[in-house]
């Protein structure tokens, strides 16, 4: 099962794409926070960033949400790219693409 559910903070303004058929997708980065253990064993801040991908009909609720500095629950999956460069140098990408996205007040 492909199955993420992750809830964060929105790093900067969506980007949005719209393509010749009318679809669209929108595109941002999202932080979550966790505590871990230093090495004085001591636990401390830490946070990770996710590529999220909103596409088709969600991507209009999308674009109005996912402002830098929101609060969102996302629910998808997993997807891994990999890529060429303009140099030729192979790149790998992962995103979660969310089937399901909510805005929560903090």
């Amino acid at each position: 099962m492909n199955k993420v559910i992750l809830s964060g903070y929105i790093g900067q303004d969506c980007e949005v794409k719209t393509f010749d058929g009318g679809g669209k997708a929108v595109t941002a980065t999202l932080a979550t926070s966790y505590q871990k253990k230093n090495h004085l064993g001591e636990y401390e801040d830490a946070t990770d960033w996710h590529n999220i991908k909103v596409q088709n009909h969600k991507a209009n609720f999308a674009e109005v949400v996912l402002k830098k500095g929101n609060f969102v629950v996302v629910w998808g999956k997993l997807k891994h790219r990999e890529y060429e460069d303009k140099n030729g140098q192979k790149k790998y990408f992962t995103e979660v693409v969310v089937d399901e996205l909510e805005a929560v007040k903090k």
